[in-house]
């Protein structure tokens, strides 16, 4: 399945994180002409690699 930005709004916690500015600027990038902001996006990329982890070896590990 691939990744699709979608707009969406939840209730939230504010939480601090440093991001490379090279990733922040392809995140810019990507989300330019959308209608979402950084947070919404972080957000959302963070859901879809939770979703989609590969949890085997950490299975196997228990």
């Amino acid at each position: 399945m691939a990744f699709q930005i979608k707009s969406n709004k939840k209730e939230s916690e504010n939480k601090t994180i440093r991001f490379p500015i090279a990733l922040i600027d392809s995140i810019n990038n990507a989300i330019t002409n959308k209608d979402i902001s950084f947070s919404g996006f972080v957000i959302q990329a963070c859901e879809y690699a939770l979703q989609n982890m590969d949890t085997s070896k950490d299975e196997e590990e228990q």
